[in-house]
């Protein structure tokens, strides 16, 4: 007999939090939900492991409120009690919104502050100096206000919680977070969150816990087949561009899509491609600044767009600290390269809402990589399809995948998609017509054209164009870019084109005759003699042409 799970009602939670918690529409923990916040309220050390949507961001929020709840019945003094350590921007404002989404019911009880999204440190000082009960932000943020005096956690701190504690280090704050170390206090309660366990997560649980209970749930990273579908489709480079077009077009796959590519000027070819049949789609460029990031994931969230371009770039690149990284690093700086965004992850810490596809264009090249982009549907208890495409030069990298996430049984989760190429070869000639007009120069003239309008928009440059005018007349009178050109009649696909197999899909209104209903005259209007199938009365059957002879009765009757 299976043993009842945990209910929130069962672990002496405040009536507050239990009311936003049922507002959420939670009818019961999850897995680590149920295991973690009981440890966590007892006052342990957690190191937990969860796959990605699992709800481990509620699983140190929800006993986090709950402490400072209990703490304000006995201690009056405002200060900042919890640091909750992210390593993006967007993760930080994420947890920020899970933190008053659960507080919404105590909110002057329990003060969140995210200080990772903004770039000026003495803007946030107000913020901080008003101490904030809980304080998020990336490592490097938050010992910059430390150094710079706006924050101060040496006598104060109660908790810190390290959040997707696997990227920490690989994503360049190992340095950070050991200075940051040195500004705590010594005893503390510390929560480990990660997707997987590391080398790295090892280094950092020798440095921040202190006997922790070690939480390793779901052996699977990924949900099983009744939640989330895996899929493979064995194709070359044309093909995949044949087939995202078809998939798409065809609605094959329908819901909010997650497109993987492999780097920033791929994912604008795919977008520009896309356009040429009027498909709509947004890049989430790792280049731009956080606020446009953020405001395309929003778009994208509120449905402004059904179809969002990513780049995998960290899982892509060497992990940080490697002699390859460093040296890559060090050859950038000496061209006087633009270093990408290091607090930037795609398939990591960014909250992408309801999607319900996750198609891998160009395949991850890590088993890390593959479970986080997948990881991105099939959250808490939706439903979700993921689907790669192969090439032959990726096979190996499919075979680690498939190795790694294989069940007890031997049996693969990457099922063969079954879709018969022969049927869509009549689309093969309008995707060349597209890539054709796809150039490398369109990619850059695109690119550039985002470029000039982050210039027009940025707040931050708006005091220099209101000091030299001109800079900004030229930006805006600049010369003309010249995109891909779209052909209009690419966007309609002709009947003869759809396969026999999926007409009624397409267009379901094309196997039905239209039937025209005639409307009855109105009264006081007489009915018209001219009829429509006599061929003798209609001048473009019978091409008789009467007005010499209506002029002729006119005069013999006069």
């Amino acid at each position: 007999m299976a043993c009842e799970r945990l209910q929130f009602h069962e672990m002496g939670l405040d009536d507050r939090l239990l009311k936003a918690v049922a507002d959420l529409g939670w009818s019961q923990p999850t897995l680590i939900q149920e295991k973690a916040i009981p440890l966590a309220l007892e006052g342990k050390d957690l190191l937990a492991r969860a796959r990605t949507g699992s709800g481990k961001t509620a699983a140190y929020a929800v006993p986090i409120i709950q402490h400072i709840l209990t703490s304000k019945q006995s201690v009056r003094e405002q200060a900042v009690r919890v640091l909750v350590l992210v390593p993006t921007k967007e993760l930080g404002q994420q947890v920020q919104t899970m933190m008053r989404q659960l507080t919404s019911f105590c909110s002057r009880d329990v003060r969140v502050a995210d200080i990772s999204s903004k770039a000026d440190v003495s803007s946030q000082r107000p913020i901080l100096m008003e101490k904030p009960d809980v304080v998020v932000g990336t490592p490097a943020r938050v010992l910059a206000h430390i150094n710079a005096h706006n924050l101060d956690l040496q006598a104060s701190l109660e908790v810190l919680v390290v959040d997707e504690a696997d990227l920490i280090f690989s994503f360049g704050f190992e340095a950070d977070l050991k200075s940051l170390l040195c500004h705590l206090p010594k005893i503390y309660q510390s929560f480990l969150m990660s997707a997987t366990f590391t080398e790295d997560v090892q280094a950092l649980k020798e440095l921040l816990l202190h006997n922790p209970v070690v939480l390793k749930l779901q052996g699977s990273q990924l949900p099983d087949s009744s939640q989330l579908q895996q899929y493979t489709i064995k194709c070359e480079e044309e093909d995949k561009f044949l087939l995202v077009y078809t998939l798409l077009k065809l609605q094959l796959v329908r819901g909010k899509t997650l497109l993987f590519v492999g780097a920033v000027d791929r994912s604008y070819r795919l977008k520009l491609f896309l356009e040429q049949f009027s498909i709509p789609a947004c890049v989430l460029n790792s280049e731009l600044p956080v606020q446009s990031r953020c405001h395309i994931i929003t778009q994208f969230n509120q449905g402004f767009y059904d179809i969002i371009i990513a780049t995998d770039e960290q899982s892509l690149s060497p992990p940080a600290g490697s002699s390859q990284t460093k040296g890559k690093e060090k050859k950038n700086a000496d061209k006087g390269g633009k270093a990408k965004d290091k607090e930037f992850g795609v398939s990591r810490g960014v909250d992408f809402q309801n999607v319900a596809n996750v198609i891998n264009f160009d395949f991850p090249t890590t088993v890390e990589s593959y479970i986080h982009r997948v990881g991105r549907t099939a959250r808490a208890d939706n439903q979700g399809t993921a689907l790669s495409f192969i090439s032959h030069t990726e096979l190996p990298l499919l075979v680690e995948v498939e190795e790694a996430l294989s069940t007890d049984n031997a049996e693969s989760v990457l099922k063969p998609y079954q879709f018969r190429m022969e049927e869509i070869e009549g689309f093969r000639y309008r995707c060349r017509d597209a890539m054709r007009a796809v150039t490398k120069q369109a990619v850059r003239e695109a690119r550039l054209k985002e470029i000039k309008q982050e210039l027009l928009n940025s707040e931050k440059l708006k005091t220099y164009f209101d000091d030299n005018p001109r800079d900004l007349q030229l930006l805006r009178h600049d010369k003309d870019l010249h995109p891909a050109v779209v052909k209009p009649h690419m966007k309609n696909i002709p009947d003869y084109l759809i396969p026999q197999t999926l007409r009624g899909v397409v267009n379901p209104l094309s196997g039905r005759r239209k039937r025209w209903r005639v409307k009855p005259p109105a009264e006081g209007v007489a009915r018209s003699s001219f009829k429509k199938n006599d061929p003798s009365r209609n001048p473009l059957k019978s091409f008789r042409y009467t007005r010499g002879r209506n002029k002729a009765a006119k005069a013999g009757k006069s």
